[in-house]
């Protein structure tokens, strides 16, 4: 299938074992990047095709976006020091250990969250990177490379901490930059790595990590500096009672109000978590066009709450799906979230209300919303090949009768084969250029050298 992956190749997927587009029972057509034609059950390609790839054992969905990760917290996964806390505590008993991440450690945690996402038929892989300790100040640049390396698609947003527990903030001194520091790194990376056009393979976000480690400077300049250079906005908001309370006792305001007071209520804005948001607040959200990233895995394992997915929704705003960092949630796998969503949804509004294309839709379309991105998300013409296949040869899969439905509510977790821009980055189960053993082997001696609790 090599050859498949050179520019102008024309690539039928052919008759899939069933596929998440309407009027596709026979497949598509791939030629460059792009998906030029959808073809229908038991018909062939309107023009001649370099190559063929049978479909016939494959579950064919969009690739999966995901919308909020924390690359660098691979290495603190099950941590003594942040097991059974709930969010303010957990962070910080991290925080007296982040620290101590060198440039080789967080180059590899980047790699392996990358990977992960990938097998787990993620294409775009966001990431909000707030950690900047000395060393550290080219991590923008470093995740690029490895996305660059590894061929997916990357949404990687320039996060900050400039308010310490000194001035009020969660986070100590150690780990946080002045505003006019965090300001002219993120201008640069803009300049280096922003690319708006559809097809892009990288752009870049502004992130101020969240109400409780930043400045209300540094949340205006940075709506400024996003709108002039036409990119997203993203924190977190919304996630915990705690930071309803902080907000009230910091600004005198609850956290969406505090949203409107910086500038952040447009449609460039998406959001981490958005679980503690009241009626008034949801409809205001939605109608400013807000993005929502749900983090089902981490929401339930902090115990922060239940994000509204449906009120917001049927609100205006975009939901998407993010994995959460790998502290809070201990893996980066994208499809085991989508499952998370199904299951905690139903377990708020009911088992009718929610169904498996919701979540599905939440991981593809919702996420590529978020991103402001109407270029990948689906399956049609025109539109990037980004796909994720995956078979159903596992016992758990057995006795199954619709496809789609099987691979969230039987728990498919790793895809065969994942295609991003029209080119195979996963083959039978592994990543390309990626030897996984040895990843494994140097990431984990790191994470015990660095961060054991020995």
């Amino acid at each position: 299938m090599r050859d498949a992956e050179a520019p102008g190749r024309r690539v039928w997927i052919r008759d899939p074992l069933t596929i998440l587009a309407q009027g596709a029972g026979g497949g598509l057509v791939v030629e460059g990047s792009r998906i030029v034609e959808i073809v229908g059950a038991g018909a062939r390609p309107a023009s001649p095709v370099d190559e063929t790839f049978d479909a016939s054992r494959h579950v064919v969905v969009p690739g999966l976006i995901n919308t909020h990760h924390h690359a660098f917290q691979t290495l603190t996964r099950a941590h003594p020091l942040a097991i059974n806390k709930p969010l303010f505590p957990w962070l910080k008993a991290l925080y007296t250990v982040w620290g101590r991440i060198t440039p080789e450690a967080f180059r590899l945690a980047t790699r392996v969250a990358y990977t992960e996402l990938l097998l787990s038929g993620c294409t775009t892989a966001g990431d909000h990177h707030y950690l900047f300790p000395e060393g550290l100040e080219d991590s923008v640049d470093v995740q690029v490379e490895e996305a660059r390396s590894l061929g997916i698609r990357a949404a990687v947003t320039r996060g900050s901490m400039s308010l310490s527990d000194r001035e009020g903030g969660l986070p100590p001194k150690t780990l946080t930059q002045d505003d006019d520091t965090i300001l002219s790194d993120c201008e640069r990376v803009l300049n280096l790595f922003h690319d708006p056009a559809p097809g892009a393979m990288v752009q870049i976000g502004l992130a101020p990590c969240s109400p409780f480690a930043v400045t209300e400077r540094l949340m205006r300049e940075s709506a400024e500096l996003a709108a002039r250079h036409g990119c997203r906005l993203h924190t977190h908001l919304g996630e915990t009672l705690d930071e309803d309370g902080y907000c009230l006792s910091m600004f005198g305001c609850r956290p969406v109000d505090y949203l409107e007071r910086v500038g952040w209520m447009t449609d460039r804005v998406w959001l981490a978590h958005g679980i503690h948001f009241n009626d008034a607040e949801v409809a205001r959200l939605g109608k400013a066009g807000v993005g929502v990233c749900h983090c089902p895995t981490s929401n339930m394992t902090l115990a922060s709450g239940r994000c509204r997915t449906c009120e917001l929704e049927a609100a205006g705003s975009p939901v998407g799906l993010g994995v959460d960092g790998s502290a809070s949630n201990d893996s980066s796998n994208l499809m085991e979230g989508v499952r998370h969503a199904l299951m905690l949804s139903r377990l708020t509004y009911g088992a009718e209300a929610v169904t498996h294309l919701d979540a599905l839709r939440w991981a593809t379309q919702g996420s590529a919303a978020c991103l402001g991105r109407s270029d990948i998300g689906r399956i049609a013409p025109g539109l990037e090949a980004d796909l994720a296949l995956f078979t159903l040869d596992e016992l758990r899969f057995s006795g199954a009768h619709d496809p789609l439905a099987a691979l969230v509510l039987c728990g498919a977790t790793r895809a065969d084969r994942v295609m991003v821009a029209g080119r195979w980055r996963v083959i039978d189960g592994e990543p390309l250029g990626v030897d996984t053993g040895r990843l494994r082997e140097d990431h984990s001696r790191l994470a015990k050298a660095l961060f054991g609790a020995g």
